[in-house]
């Protein structure tokens, strides 16, 4: 399966922007899942807009080694065999249907509301 994994904020700490070389320390949780998904038989690839900046490449795949023991390709292209996008401001929608199936929205589960939350509240069914 091929799956596209977001950089700041998912993988690594994002506090702001720093840099085009500079990556924030691993999110422990998150490298153990990446390093089962690909020792799984998983296709890899860092989904980050930073991809737009040439020079952020080679230091996002420098931090892959790093970290997760292997460089992965990088790119800013939703490329239409990704089964999957794990990302830290993504919102999950049933296909076909509109229906939001993000529990981040459940407002039964959230104790203090987020913007996303805000913008989204005419969409809630």
């Amino acid at each position: 399966m091929n799956i596209a994994i977001d950089l700041d904020g998912t993988l690594a700490y994002y506090d702001g922007y720093k840099g085009p070389t500079h990556i924030g320390k691993p999110i422990k949780n998150m490298i153990e899942r990446v390093k089962k998904l690909i020792d799984d038989g998983n296709t890899i690839k860092i989904f980050t807009a930073r991809a737009n900046d040439k020079e952020s490449i080679p230091a996002i795949k420098k931090w892959c080694l790093e970290y997760l023991g292997k460089e992965l390709d990088v790119t800013n292209v939703k490329e239409k065999d990704f089964a999957m996008f794990i990302d830290d401001r993504a919102v999950a929608v049933e296909k076909n249907t509109g229906k939001l199936l993000s529990p981040l929205l459940n407002e039964d589960l959230v104790q203090t509301r987020t913007p996303i939350q805000d913008f989204l509240d005419d969409l809630i069914p």
